[in-house]
């Protein structure tokens, strides 16, 4: 359940940081409120996942997760850039992802890295 957590937190993340977008500086009233609402549920999450996750591990791919979202919602909705440089960049930002996920010995994510804290349950 921990990652199922992180991953919608991840697109979370996105969801807020289009917002901030759209929200033009928290000048518009809906977006903001859309802004305000995806972050702290992004953030509410994110901390039920490292209940049991890793630290290190869960915050690198819950910013991965948002920073590839955030780049490919770019593209999509913004114009943004889609160069192979920039294409290449977030494949690396995936395979680092996806290395942290499958490293995390299972230990680690029933525990967390919490030195004398043990796991909700």
């Amino acid at each position: 359940m921990p990652w199922i957590y992180l991953g919608l937190a991840g697109l979370l993340e996105v969801a807020w940081a289009i917002g901030l977008k759209y929200s033009d500086g928290f000048s518009l009233p809906w977006p903001s409120l859309w802004t305000l609402l995806t972050m702290a549920a992004s953030f509410w999450l994110l901390a039920l996942a490292l209940r049991s996750l890793p630290i290190g591990t869960a915050y690198a791919i819950w910013t991965g997760i948002g920073a590839v979202g955030t780049v490919v919602l770019g593209i999509l909705l913004f114009g943004e850039s889609a160069s192979w440089p920039r294409l290449f960049c977030i494949v690396l930002i995936l395979a680092g992802i996806a290395g942290l996920k499958i490293t995390t010995p299972a230990a680690d994510a029933a525990t967390g890295d919490r030195p004398g804290i043990s796991s909700p349950g």
